[in-house]
């Protein structure tokens, strides 16, 4: 399985029916929130929202299913068994798996195509398992409920940066994602209108490794779509350097002074994927 969906990831609260077109318009993949974002005597009125915009025939959903993720309730809740008894009567097969903490819990959504959201202190820790089993496409993190689960208060300092134990956590996740081959993406900013802010943490999202980054308003979309996407200089320096390593036909040379090896190549290639190209 493979994760082919961002980079902008656009959360909407599944009891907002109204607001799932609007968000797929507006974003790489729409994220239909059964959790956190719906409050628990809502839930079920939010899957009845999810059910009620499919088409009568009930195959064809009002948003694209290769484009749409649900977020779901924590395995072994009884909210999770709801959530997936709905899933099952759309055509829906990607989902974020809220607050995954074991491989064990993976086992559970057969046939679904998952993120694991790596939010609570056992979710990083055991990242690496979770990452390697064979239905998940991507592992994703958490800052604001593993800083509770920890008994924490915030998972920024004054100055807007994470703490080291946040830092450590996005850090394990991405580590974990990538030597297991998946996704990585990346977690949301919570500052709305600190858009210079989510645009420096998403040029770190990229230049780190992260393929996507989570949204939480439309308003961010188009500054995680800039972040990821390179200048023409960018790409046409990639492409050069790929021509260059063609011509000459070993593993390491020389371009503009520079010695050029393995990883600098991957990053020429990384560059133009980011692209399209």
């Amino acid at each position: 399985m493979t994760f082919l969906m961002g980079p902008a990831l656009l959360f909407c609260p599944a009891d907002r029916p109204e607001r799932y077109q609007k968000a797929a318009d507006r974003a790489d993949t729409v994220i239909v929130d059964l959790e956190d974002a719906v409050a628990p005597a809502d839930k079920q009125r939010a899957r009845g929202a999810i059910l009620a915009q499919l088409g009568s025939a009930g195959d064809v959903p009002e948003l694209d299913p290769s484009r749409t993720i649900i977020r779901i309730n924590p395995a072994g809740t009884e909210e999770f068994e709801k959530d997936l008894h709905c899933l099952k009567h759309t055509p829906y097969r990607h989902v974020m798996l809220a607050k995954a903490e074991s491989a064990a819990q993976l086992h559970e959504l057969e046939g679904f195509s998952v993120i694991a959201l790596c939010e609570t202190a056992a979710g990083i820790v055991n990242a690496a398992a979770i990452a390697a089993e064979p239905n998940v496409v991507g592992l994703m993190w958490g800052a604001e409920d593993l800083i509770a689960s920890l008994g924490g208060t915030s998972s920024r300092t004054d100055d807007g940066g994470y703490r080291a134990v946040a830092l450590h956590a996005r850090s394990t996740v991405l580590l974990a994602a990538r030597a297991a081959g998946k996704e990585a993406v990346d977690s949301v900013y919570v500052n709305i209108p600190d858009l210079d802010g989510l645009a420096a943490e998403s040029r770190d999202a990229v230049a780190s490794g992260f393929g996507s980054k989570a949204c939480i308003h439309p308003n961010q979309v188009a500054v995680v779509r800039e972040a990821y996407a390179p200048s023409e200089e960018e790409v046409a320096t990639a492409r050069e350097l790929l021509d260059a390593a063609a011509a000459a036909g070993t593993g390491v040379f020389q371009h503009q002074g520079k010695m050029i090896d393995g990883p600098i190549l991957k990053h020429a290639e990384a560059t133009l994927r980011r692209a399209g190209h």
